[in-house]
């Protein structure tokens, strides 16, 4: 039996200096990983992009592929944004898709596809009135977002965030409860 493709698509927040971490954890849960950065998270694991290249046994995309190359990844059952950065977050809540790492999930919560999002930023950050609009907007979409209220990921106080134990099996827990929904509405038809 195949594994079901997770895309695991993080930004340049703290955590992902460890996203290895994460990729294990979803692939201890069962999921083949294709892992997505944004541009400046890529530019973090530059000197080390062949481990992450091992570790999931795919291309690491950041960037929009040209017109007339194919995918290079297999597509996606399910998609995780995590650690979602607080201007991650602020772009893809005003439909601004500028990255491959915001377009794809943008693209794909109206395709059907199940996405979540985790965010990792402090309080000074997710005080700006932006932030409340963007997870209102993502959440108007069908986006899961495992913020602090969602029994995701809440805001650290300023230079006080632990990034090395973000949480990723909660945010694949996610994941999980929207697989299992889509199961549940499509077995109801």
């Amino acid at each position: 039996m195949t594994q079901p493709v997770l895309y695991l698509i993080a930004c340049a927040a703290g955590p992902t200096q460890y996203v290895d971490d994460g990729v294990r954890a979803a692939q201890d849960d069962g999921w083949d990983v294709c892992l997505v950065l944004s541009p400046s998270a890529a530019r973090w694991w530059e000197a080390r992009m062949d481990e992450l290249v091992e570790l999931t046994g795919h291309p690491v995309r950041s960037q929009y592929k040209l017109p007339w190359e194919s995918d290079a990844l297999p597509k996606a059952a399910a998609m995780l944004v995590a650690p979602m950065s607080c201007t991650t977050l602020n772009k893809w809540g005003a439909g601004i898709s500028d990255t491959l790492a915001i377009g794809l999930p943008s693209e794909a919560v109206h395709m059907g596809v199940p996405v979540a999002a985790m965010p990792y930023f402090n309080q000074a950050q997710g005080a700006q009135p932006a932030v409340a609009r963007s997870i209102a907007a993502l959440r108007t979409q069908g986006v899961l977002v495992l913020d602090g209220a969602e029994g995701g990921y809440a805001s650290h106080p300023p230079k006080q965030g632990n990034q090395e134990a973000f949480p990723w099996r909660r945010a694949l827990g996610g994941i999980r409860r929207l697989m299992s929904a889509g199961s549940s509405r499509g077995a109801a038809r």
